[in-house]
This record gives C-alpha cells, structure tokens and sequence, in this order.
C-alpha cells in the first residue's frame, strides 16, 4: 500500500471514530450550546492539541511503553476515569445551580470562566482519556508501518491534527448558531444532564476497569 492510500485510510477511519458519540462530543455539544461560539471553539482546540499529542505519542512508540506496564496504565486509567467523572459533578452542580437561580441566556451566563478554561477543559478530556491512548496506539500500529518515510508519518500527524480541528470546530460553530440556539437553549437542561451522565457512566466504568476496587 502506497503513502497516499495509507493517508486515505488513515483519514477514513479517523472521521468515524470522530463521528461517533463520546465524551469529545458531549463536551463541545454542552459547552457550545449553553455558553456560545467562543467556548465551543476554544473547546475545539483543546481536544484536537491534545489528539496531536496522542498521535506523536502513538507514532513514536512513546504511549505503546505506557500501555505495556501495567501499573503506569493503571494510573493513566485513574486520572481519566477521574477528569470524566469530574466533568460530571460540574455539569450536575451547574444544573442544579441554574434550576434555583434566576433564569439566564446563554450569552449573559459566564462562560465557563472564560476561554481559557474551556480550552484546558478540551485538553484534560481527551488526553488523560485511557480509551483514547489505547485507540491511537491501535490506529497508528495498524495503519502506519514503521517503514513509513518521515514526511508521510508527518503527514498523518497532520491528517489527523487537521480532520479532528475541522470536525470540533464545524461542530461548535453550528451549534452556536443563532437558529440553533434557539431551539438548544429550549432543552439545554436535558443536554446537561445527558452530558453529565454520560461523563459520570465513563469515567466510573475507566477507573473500576483500572482494577482500583478490584
């Protein structure tokens, strides 16, 4: 298989992984309907820097070391099981908070504290999610042989880095929309809730197969 069908391949399979529904999607569908464009995006970037990192880590071998030493995984799975269900409580904290204030709209609520803490939000999610280390090793072993020339292995990173920017943000960007609000904001706390389960259900499914309580 040449570089070129390797990099098709690779994009391919990526897109899908994007378009399925995880705690990436939950973060940018939550945050970009309740807090706007600005957080979304922010959001958007910090996931896809920290999927470049993923795939460097993957392709040079680095994350293949952490996964083979069980105790050091065992704590990688700790950590993201953790930030997920961390995630959770926030969101249930903020639902329950705006269930006994006074009612606001999206753009007079903080936004998360500004874009700053969305980004690193985005980052943290992504990067310390187990699922995701285990995914990246499996994409780059699978479909980019060690014999890959240095420009194409750059070019994969890159593929990947570009595809996952493009979907976050396109996806940010539409859920901020003035029309889409609208109907968004109608049922933002059920988006909320979803969100935060979904968050609590992942992050306690990482750490209890982290062996923790086992």
């Amino acid at each position: 298989m040449n570089e070129f069908a390797i990099l098709a391949t690779l994009a391919g399979v990526h897109m899908v992984a994007l378009l399925s529904p995880g705690p990436d999607f939950a973060l940018v569908l939550q945050n970009a309907t309740r807090y706007g464009r600005a957080t979304g995006l922010a959001i958007a970037l910090g996931l896809s820097l920290s999927i470049l990192a993923h795939t460097i880590l993957s392709i040079t071998g680095i994350s293949l070391l952490v996964h083979q030493h069980p105790q050091l995984f065992m704590w990688v799975q700790v950590a993201g099981g953790s930030v997920l269900m961390y995630l959770g409580l926030s969101a249930i904290k903020g639902l329950l908070a705006a269930t006994t204030a006074p009612a606001q709209t999206a753009n007079d609520a903080p936004a998360v504290r500004g874009q700053k803490q969305a980004f690193w939000k985005g980052v943290l999610t992504n990067l310390f999610n187990p699922k995701a280390l285990v995914f990246f090793i499996s994409l780059m072993s699978t479909l980019v042989p060690a014999s890959m020339s240095a420009s194409g292995k750059a070019m994969a990173v890159a593929v990947v880095f570009l595809l996952s920017l493009g979907w976050f943000s396109s996806l940010a960007w539409l859920l901020s929309g003035s029309r889409v609000q609208q109907v968004l904001t109608k049922v933002a706390p059920v988006i909320d809730g979803l969100c935060a389960l979904l968050f609590l259900l992942l992050g306690g499914a990482v750490v209890w197969q982290a062996g923790v309580f086992g």
